[in-house]
């Protein structure tokens, strides 16, 4: 996905946006950059990539080189940013979270219109080079941000520094992700998360709405750009992405984690599907909490079966390659013998995609001799590839395991009746709840409805992205 940090204030913020950026780690693995407005003029700015080396050790030895009151970074999972730009508009350094799924349709119009871009390695136009040059069409920075908005499809949000030290922010028009404001008595400061603030001294200002902008001096901040009503925010957040101290829309993550898990066990009781088991677990690091609050409301015991090795590999998809990420998942899953040899368990973890690393999970408790392996997913079975975050890689939406099993279960037709597989009270459901568990070792298996994600959540319904599910755009 990706994610990114910024501050202006009357004192330098290099080591803010250092830290800051760093808190986003969890939000993006492939680059990261950093630039500041230097006191004397003109900007310093270093992009490197951190798939095999965390921001914070990359990025260290170049700290003495940055300097000034204003400076924002960025962790991405996509192009090289942030960038900076030249234009009638100014000299502007500019970073971009988001999908653009018309990237080519744009890129071709704007070079029949004379653009130019510059090409990276693989021949492709940079994304954020995209957005710039659909800025710069217009005659001020905040029409074009208003422009750019509405000529893509999929998702903007976006962070610009200008050569006059302040910071603009924009929200996605449909508020896919959150934006928020902190500030401290020296200046203010642009995040995703709340708690990376937080942690720095920065206290709660404001949290833009959909498609709002505002621009951030070290004085204050302006609107330059209402809210509009209408919002998507992406559920994903509280299920997966988010960290577990932060709040989006004034709903804290851990919360969030931990009352659906007490609903997903709620439901199981009464529908007289709750197995009885020696151990609820959650699959570290994001399924724990639904799982504390799955074994809360079962009144089962909560344990840790096997813990992630992660000093040297925190996050299982940092190498690019598939085989590899699957090998490191399975290196990192250490197991505790004494709580899995004979036992009864019950995992929750956040979701299931393609299910290729679970099955590894799965096949080592086994190994490690357990009795019997139940399987919670903290969300429903996930239908269709995102477009608008882009947080699954899938090339197809066959390679999600729920999609790929309704085609190997009804091949003519199937699609037609996605909604009654992604409901395990229905026949359909129950066929595909069998079939997953056959292939990849389940004793049993449940999805967390759509109705009762939504009710851990605590927004209106159509506040909430629930696309990745029921296709609702």
């Amino acid at each position: 996905m990706g994610a990114f940090f910024g501050a202006v204030s009357h004192r330098d913020v290099v080591l803010d946006v250092f830290f800051g950026v760093d808190y986003h780690s969890h939000l993006g693995t492939r680059r990261a950059g950093m630039v500041s407005c230097l006191p004397e003029g003109g900007f310093k700015k270093e992009i490197h990539s951190i798939e095999n080396t965390p921001f914070r050790t990359r990025f260290d030895h170049d700290l003495p080189e940055f300097r000034g009151n204003c400076a924002m970074g960025c962790i991405s999972d996509s192009d090289p940013q942030p960038l900076l730009v030249r234009s009638k508009l100014g000299v502007y350094a500019i970073s971009t979270v988001g999908n653009i799924t018309n990237h080519d349709a744009l890129v071709d119009r704007l070079t029949a219109l004379g653009a130019q871009f510059m090409a990276m390695s693989s021949g492709e136009v940079n994304a954020t080079e995209l957005v710039a040059t659909l800025i710069n069409t217009q005659d001020s920075l905040v029409k074009g941000i208003k422009y750019a908005q509405a000529q893509i499809e999929g998702s903007l949000t976006l962070l610009i520094m200008t050569e006059q030290g302040e910071l603009i922010a924009a929200r996605d028009k449909m508020g896919r992700l959150p934006v928020l404001l902190g500030r401290d008595d020296d200046g203010y400061c642009v995040s995703f998360e709340s708690f990376a603030y937080g942690k720095l001294g920065y206290e709660d200002v404001h949290e833009l709405g959909s498609g709002e902008i505002v621009r951030i001096s070290a004085d204050g901040f302006e609107v330059l750009s209402e809210p509009r009503d209408e919002m998507r925010i992406c559920a994903f957040l509280w299920v997966y992405y988010g960290y577990p101290n932060s709040n989006y829309e004034n709903v804290n993550v851990e919360v969030m984690r931990y009352r659906n898990g007490r609903i997903m066990a709620r439901d199981e009781r009464e529908r007289g599907t709750l197995p009885e088991v020696d151990y609820v677990a959650g699959v570290p690091d994001s399924g724990l909490p639904h799982g504390i609050g799955y074994a809360m409301e079962s009144g089962q015991t909560f344990a840790r079966p096997f813990v992630k090795y992660t000093p040297t590999w925190p996050r299982s998809f940092m190498p690019t390659n598939q085989a590899i990420r699957n090998r490191v998942a399975k290196m990192k899953q250490i197991p505790v013998p004494e709580l899995i040899d004979g036992k009864r368990l019950l995992l929750v973890d956040d979701s299931i995609v393609r299910g290729t690393q679970l099955r590894e999970t799965v096949d080592f408790l086994y190994d490690t001799g357990a009795k019997e392996v139940h399987m919670r997913s903290a969300c429903p079975p996930i239908m269709y590839g995102c477009k608008y975050l882009s947080f699954s890689r899938s090339n197809s939406e066959y390679e999600l395991i729920a999609r790929r099993k309704i085609k190997e279960l009804e091949p003519e037709g199937g699609e037609e009746h996605i909604a009654e597989y992604a409901d395990g009270r229905t026949e359909r459901g129950k066929c595909l709840l069998r079939s997953i568990c056959e292939e990849m070792g389940f004793d049993s298996l449940s999805f967390q409805s759509l109705d009762g994600l939504l009710e851990a959540i605590g927004l209106p319904r159509e506040k909430v992205c629930t696309y990745c599910w029921d296709g609702r755009e």
